[in-house]
Order: structure tokens, then C-alpha cells, then sequence
């Protein structure tokens, strides 16, 4: 439809519009008004009888190859293992390696490190255990800062397009590792229980991505400890995110549903849609909607801070389509500062839990019990996942002018790229 009333816009008459435009967003934001998107760019528009039908596959590549190359020689080098001059094996040998037991499903680095000799196209590269030994050495914060620059090198990359703007809605969520079945002794505060309240345990951690009309790239990561407050993870990612880009919107999953999180997300002055645990008044109120046959319901409420200090949020209770209960579990709760409108939105945190298997795809296999080894384990496979996507978008917009969310780019493309074709394999 849009594309069918963008041609009989004259040229004349779409730069009128979009000064227009740009002006009104412009007097927002010096008004204080939030304004999700930068209203200095400027749109692309195309002619439909000129769209182009969608790239071949070695266009594609080609394409895939070239900017890839670019990305890394970006980004990776804000990565260091600090090792000093004079070393044999270079250091970008060491990402190489991490970047190709991404490529493998279930491949530890001893293995993985003997069938890169081979693929590689270094003359020397690191064995299993001297890769290991140099990861271990690397902080839980080093490794967090690293990650943070790499993110923002990849970000300046794709803010170059007008496709892409820094703001938009992020998501936080907290994801485990495959159960852990050893002896976890003195590692309590590290492998923790599962969320499902099983006995089993799994080292778990957090991430901040960008969700939405936005690439969903994992703009930061940490581990989960025992006895860290929600309140304390959430503030923590946000920092990070709102470092790097314009935050409007923040989804969460029901275990941050404490009404300190939420208070304090209002007084950094963000929106959120979170799922409510349904106690005995929501069970009790979802009942009496059934007995309306009512769908949805919106109430007012105040949640209880301490100290006589409250936090005023609206309950929103919404029956599931085909619903296979016939109680109270017809209906999920919804809390949120912005009433229905954004409720929406929170259909966009699909995207975090398929970015989660994707990353978790990428990870290197290890049987070792070093928390530092295994968070960057997860860190990487979140920027390996991350330049994908942007590698993604970068190519989407060459070849076509446009961004659509389905990949264009595959996964296994993009790292095969980064292995062979780059500075980094």
C-alpha cells in the first residue's frame, strides 16, 4: 500500500513531507519530548516499478564477504588477551579459533583446535590448552568491557545506514546453560537452580538486546550469581544500553515483576510492559472475567515500596486465543506504566528467546568449571550472533535499499566468512 502512494508523490512534494516531518520531530526533542528515532535522517524512498527482485545467492556472498571483512577488522580488535610483544601465534588467531568452534555444534576447544590447524590459513595456530590458559586469565569485567566496545564499534557500523536507528525498545532477560550435572562444591553462587524450580542447576546469565522494528543485537552481557536482586541486574544492562543507544521501552520477562524494578525503571523515565505472577487477587479477578466472557480488562494499582511509598502501575489481564484451560489460566497479567498501548509490543521478546538459541548454537563446549572461561564462552557467541545480524542488515541495505527482519544473510555464512575470509582466520 505505501508503496503504491509513494509513486504519485512528485520529488518536490516527498522532500516537502519529510522536511516537514523532520522539523515537528526536531521541536519535540528540544522539547523535552521523547522521540524514538533521529530526526536529523533522512528516509530512502524507492520507485516500486524499480524494485529490484530479491539478490542471488553469489550476490549475496560476494556482498556477505566484503562487509564481513570490514566488520571484523572493526570490531575485534577491541578484544585483547593482553599478552605482550613478541608472541608467535598472533592474537586474532585466538578469535579465529573461538569463531570456528562456533561454526560446530558441541566442539571443545582440544578438538576444535586440532581441526583448525587444517582450516586455518595461519601458519601457527593456538592448541586447546594455551587457548583456554589465556581466556582464564581475563576478568568477568574485562571481558564485560571488551564486549561493550566491540558492541559499539558494531553499532557505529550500522548507524551509517538510514536503516537503522539508535533507539528503540530493548529486552532483558535471564537465560540458563545446559544443566549442570558435576560436583558443583564450592561453586554454589555460580551454578545456581533453574528458574522451573527443578533440582537441577545451570549457570545462568543476562542480556540487554535491541528488539522491535531494530536489529536485535546483544548490546550487553553478564553472569548471574546467587543472591543478586533484579533490581541490581536490570540497573546494571541498563546502563550499558542507554550508553549505546536512545532506550524508550523495556520488556521483561515475569521473574523481574518486583515493584522495585519497576519504580525504577519510571524514574529513569522508561515505559515497560512486564508479566505479573498471578497471586490470589489476580486469580480471583481472572475468574470473574470469565464469568463476563470478558477478554480484556485494565485496572489501576498501587504496589507497595515501603516506608508508605508506592508505585503506581496498570494491571492488564488478556485471555489467550484458544486457550487450553478453562480457569484463571485463560488470562495472563500484564503490568505496564503505559497502559494497553504498549501491551503490543511485548510480542516483539519473541525475538530475544530465538536470539537465544542461536547464540547458545554458537558457543564453544567446555567441560570446565571456570566462571570466567564460561561467560566469555557466552559473550562471544553473543557478538558472533550480533555481527551476523549486522552483517545482515549491512548487506540488506546494498543490495536492496530496505531492511526486512528475515535473515538475508545465514549464520553458518557469516562465520565461515569470519574464519576464511577475513584478518581474524
Amino acid at each position: 500500500m505505501w508503496r503504491s502512494w509513494n509513486n504519485r508523490f512528485t520529488a518536490d512534494l516527498r522532500e516537502t513531507v519529510e522536511t516537514a516531518g523532520r522539523t515537528i520531530l526536531i521541536k519535540a526533542q528540544n522539547a523535552g519530548v521523547s522521540v524514538p528515532r533521529d530526526p536529523q535522517r533522512k528516509l530512502r524512498y524507492r520507485d516500486s516499478d524499480n524494485v529490484d527482485p530479491r539478490p542471488d545467492e553469489q550476490s549475496i556472498l560476494e556482498q556477505a564477504a566484503r562487509i564481513t571483512d570490514h566488520v571484523s577488522r572493526v570490531v575485534f580488535p577491541a578484544f585483547s588477551l593482553a599478552r605482550g610483544e613478541g608472541c608467535e601465534i598472533h592474537e586474532n588467531a585466538y578469535w579465529g579459533l573461538q569463531t570456528y568452534l562456533g561454526l560446530r555444534e558441541n566442539l571443545a576447544a582440544n578438538e576444535g583446535a586440532r581441526s583448525f590447524v587444517y582450516e586455518s590459513n595461519r601458519d601457527r595456530t593456538p592448541l586447546g590448552h594455551a587457548h583456554r590458559d589465556h581466556i582464564r586469565k581475563l576478568s568477568i569485567e574485562k571481558i564485560r568491557e571488551m564486549y561493550r566496545q566491540a558492541v559499539d564499534r558494531l553499532l557505529n557500523e550500522v548507524a551509517e545506514t538510514e536503516q537503522f536507528f539508535r533507539a528503540g525498545i530493548v529486552a532483558i532477560d535471564i537465560t540458563e546453560a545446559d544443566p549442570f550435572t558435576g560436583d558443583r562444591t564450592g561453586l554454589e553462587d555460580e551454578i545456581i537452580g533453574t528458574k522451573e524450580n527443578t533440582d537441577e542447576y545451570a549457570y545462568h546469565w543476562a542480556t540487554v538486546q535491541l528488539v522491535g522494528n531494530a536489529v536485535p543485537l546483544v548490546l550487553d552481557a553478564r553472569p548471574v550469581r546467587k543472591g543478586e536482586s533484579r533490581k541490581a541486574i536490570v540497573e546494571d544492562l541498563l546502563d550499558s544500553a542507554e550508553n549505546l543507544v536512545h532506550v524508550d521501552n523495556v520488556l521483561m520477562d515475569r521473574e523481574f515483576d518486583s515493584q522495585h524494578v519497576l519504580e525504577m525503571l519510571s524514574q529513569r523515565g522508561l515505559s515497560y510492559v512486564v508479566p505479573k505472577r498471578m497471586q490470589t487477587s489476580e486469580k480471583a479477578q481472572a475468574k470473574r472475567l470469565i464469568q463476563r466472557d470478558q477478554d480484556r480488562y485494565e485496572t489501576d494499582r498501587k504496589l507497595h515500596l515501603g516506608k508508605n511509598e508506592w508505585h503506581e502501575t496498570t494491571l492488564i489481564y488478556r485471555r489467550e486465543e484458544d486457550a487450553e484451560h478453562d480457569d484463571h489460566r485463560q488470562y495472563s497479567v500484564f503490568m505496564s506504566n503505559r497502559g494497553s498501548g504498549h501491551l503490543t509490543e511485548y510480542g516483539y521478546r519473541w525475538e530475544i528467546e530465538s536470539g537465544y538459541r542461536s547464540i547458545k548454537r554458537f558457543m564453544a563446549a567446555t567441560t570446565s568449571k571456570h566462571f570466567g572461561l564460561r561467560f566469555f564462552y557466552f559473550a562471544f557467541a553473543c557478538l558472533l550472533y550480533s555481527i551476523w545480524r549486522a552483517v545482515d542488515l549491512l548487506v540488506q541495505v546494498e543490495l536492496t535499499g530496505e531492511y526486512e527482519h528475515a535473515p538475508m544473510v545465514t549464520a553458518d555464512n557469516t562465520l565461515t566468512l569470519l574464519k576464511k575470509q577475513t584478518g581474524i582466520g
